[in-house]
């Protein structure tokens, strides 16, 4: 059964999983394309293992913070051995909330002088 409790309980989140939910904020993905798409958005550095990626998957499924879909794409583009994955209204606020927690961490580098300010 997925976590109900409050979204704080769950932050900090892994960088890892941060990165899926990030992964699944505009699309639902396969596992392979996921790693895709977070190596594509961090160009390249970072890079996730099958193995961390569906252990991660594992507990944002269990947090509730992602859902397997049987929502699949044109049989074609497809293979059946897939799973498709999409992010929930609670892996949304929750992927909002780490956004929020880092940007307030950055502030606070900026505040003394570890980050500089912008331009």
């Amino acid at each position: 059964m997925p976590d109900s409790g409050p979204i704080d309980t769950l932050l900090p989140l892994a960088p890892a999983a941060f990165h899926i939910l990030v992964a699944l904020a505009d699309d639902d993905r396969h596992g392979y394309a996921i790693i895709q798409e977070v190596a594509a958005r961090t160009g390249g550095d970072v890079t996730l293992s099958a193995g961390t990626l569906y252990r991660s998957i594992q507990r944002l499924l269990e947090q509730g913070l992602i859902l397997e879909t049987r929502e699949r794409p044109v049989p074609k583009l497809d293979d059946q051995r897939r799973r498709y994955y999409r992010i929930t209204p609670r892996g949304r606020a929750a992927a909002r909330a780490e956004a929020r927690r880092l940007q307030q961490l950055v502030q606070i580098a900026r505040a003394h002088g570890i980050v500089p300010a912008r331009a």
